[in-house]
């Protein structure tokens, strides 16, 4: 019989469909490996639409089973998917020792978290939350056991740390260049994206960003901004105001650039070689975001919704312009060394291998 993984998420306003995204990557490696694979979701009328069965971003039926669970973010799992079930992967970015404990007997393994509850849990995944960058060598014994730079635990729980985790949608790996693009000497089309919900409204803000330095004169490209809340405003010469983009990862690689903020549609732009400048929507989505800039895998803007727009407009006209051509191009070549488009595969082994399921 298959082994069955739940995958646990939530969706709301705040976070989202990003972790929706990612579950359905994650379902996909799952499944490649000969496994049964349940989204079991909290959250809004989003979610609910998931949990009936439905794709979040197509008009079409999940590729795999789906329950929803209500609104609260700490909903038990039902007794008789619980009972089908090897292991559950939690990613939902909060969570609490109570919650997870409620899971056993089944494995249980955490995307992400910056608490000690995970310490209840037997495996952590840690993307971004500890550093991108972990290298492979030199491999230690501990134990008896071979471990890696990027490997630790954390009480009884093994932490996987670093960008080798960082997971994209399969079309992203499909679409990756052979070989490393060349950036142009200006950007002639930026694609503005803050997410489907954009909580905070940060496509106005850099809507108004990107308006002024048109009319300065300091910017000449073109400038496709999804605005989920719409905008205030006429748009400028060159800049179209959407809704949202159907299919939105086979569209990045038409653009010469991308601002956005952390999530799933960044790591596919840095997956496939596009350049990218961020806005955090909150502190905490920050300091990941400030951690990839260091690697540089991305342009650091700050925390979008406290950003002092005229430091800003400054340094964004230098990103897009001539005098930013070096520094995007050497973000694209360290963006695809961090995002290499396997993450889903990797975590689907750790868990089958989790679930002690036989090769």
């Amino acid at each position: 019989m298959s082994p069955l993984l739940i995958l646990r998420v939530h969706a709301d306003l705040r976070l989202g469909l990003g972790h929706v995204a990612r579950a359905l990557a994650i379902q996909e490696a799952w499944r490649a490996h000969g496994g049964q694979a349940c989204i079991a979701i909290s959250g809004d009328a989003r979610a609910r639409r998931v949990g009936g069965g439905t794709h979040p971003f197509l008009d079409e039926p999940l590729p795999c089973e789906a329950r929803y669970l209500g609104e609260d973010l700490h909903a038990a799992l039902p007794a008789d998917l619980k009972s089908r079930a090897a292991a559950v992967l939690v990613d939902q970015w909060d969570t609490s020792t109570a919650f997870l404990q409620a899971l056993r007997p089944l494995k249980v393994a955490v995307m992400e978290d910056d608490t000690d509850a995970h310490e209840t849990a037997d495996l952590l995944f840690q993307p971004f939350l500890e550093g991108v960058r972990w290298p492979d060598h030199p491999v230690k014994v501990v134990n008896g056991c071979k471990v890696r730079p990027f490997e630790t635990t954390s009480g009884s729980c093994r932490v996987l740390r670093g960008s080798s985790f960082i997971v994209v949608d399969k079309t992203a790996l499909e679409l990756r260049p052979k070989r490393m693009p060349l950036q142009p000497l200006a950007v002639h089309k930026l694609l503005v994206t803050f997410g489907g919900s954009d909580g905070p409204n940060l496509a106005q803000k850099a809507f108004d960003t990107l308006a002024r330095l048109a009319a300065e004169d300091r910017w000449r490209g073109a400038c496709t901004l999804l605005a989920p809340n719409g905008i205030q405003g006429d748009p400028f010469p060159g800049c179209t105001v959407l809704h949202s983009l159907p299919q939105l990862t086979r569209r990045i690689p038409g653009f010469d650039a991308i601002w956005c903020s952390a999530g799933v549609t960044l790591a596919e732009s840095l997956c496939m070689g596009i350049p990218a400048t961020v806005w955090g929507q909150n502190e905490r989505q920050h300091g990941i975001l400030s951690d990839l800039a260091m690697a540089n895998g991305c342009f650091d803007l700050g925390v979008g919704p406290e950003a002092d727009l005229g430091i800003v407009r400054e340094a964004l006209a230098q990103w897009l312009g001539p005098e930013g051509q070096d520094n995007r191009q050497e973000q694209v070549r360290d963006g695809m060394l961090l995002v290499d488009g396997l993450a889903a595969m990797r975590i689907a082994q750790e868990l089958w291998r989790l679930a002690e399921i036989p090769a």
